[in-house]
């Protein structure tokens, strides 16, 4: 028995997430479709995070128990002929035994990428929010900093949600231009269910001055959704970098 990380890239816009789930297509199943092909028999694949419906990853790590003696590399290249065209295989290497792509995760980072500019753009509609109004980045930067560190981020977590624990340590967070795209950036240990979207959409709602500036603290300490701002939607969410 082997155990091999599988690294992958996927455009989220057509699935519900990654897990499995009842009468929906998600990438978790159509990967171990992919796998069922090439191996001859369905290999159970453990993802590195769960992701919403739409959010895409840049990198997305997972881990494959499989008898199948097929090398690494005629893997990628197995995966990337059966695979649908959005999604596809980066990279493969042996791992330990116990090695899980979730609990062995040290960090994640997201991206978050606002198109902004008067004029939308068709093309990045399906990977980016447009916001129409003036952003001001290094303002926003500065406001993300609140952010960082380790707190309890019940005001950051989508209402209903059941998790043990809603403490995360930030070890980063910044805004930055890229011509009309503004991009947030954010590395965690862990994430809250939309915790990103809502820091996105906190951030925003500060620029329209919907949200007093350097509230983010008080934000955090209230350990209130409502106090926080809106849900930015999935489709400008990008997982961006897994650290082991």
């Amino acid at each position: 028995m082997r155990n091999l990380l599988l690294t992958i890239s996927f455009d989220g816009t057509a699935y519900h997430g990654w897990q499995v789930q009842e009468n929906a297509v998600t990438v978790q199943q159509t990967l171990q479709d992919a796998l069922e092909r090439i191996c001859s028999r369905r290999d159970n694949v453990v993802g590195c995070s769960r992701t919403d419906a739409g959010v895409h990853a840049n990198m997305y790590c997972c881990n494959i128990r499989t008898e199948s003696a097929i090398a690494c590399d005629k893997l990628v290249g197995a995966l990337n002929a059966v695979l649908p065209r959005d999604i596809a295989a980066l990279g493969c290497r042996e791992a330990d035994f116990d090695f899980h792509a979730r609990y062995d995760c040290k960090s994640k980072e997201y991206i978050y990428k606002i198109w902004n500019s008067p004029n939308k753009n068709p093309f990045l509609y399906n990977y980016s929010l447009h916001y129409k109004y003036p952003l001001d980045e290094k303002f926003l930067s500065a406001q993300a900093q609140a952010f960082v560190g380790t707190h309890s981020f019940d005001s950051f977590c989508a209402a209903g949600s059941s998790v043990e624990s809603t403490q995360r340590t930030v070890f980063a967070a910044e805004v930055e231009r890229e011509g009309d795209m503004v991009i947030f950036r954010v590395e965690a240990d862990g994430f809250l269910y939309n915790m990103v979207r809502i820091m996105t959409g906190t951030l925003i709602d500060i620029s329209r001055g919907k949200i007093p500036a350097d509230s983010i603290d008080a934000i955090i300490q209230a350990k209130n959704r409502f106090a926080a701002g809106h849900t930015a939607p999935a489709r400008g969410l990008f997982l961006n970098k897994i650290y082991y």
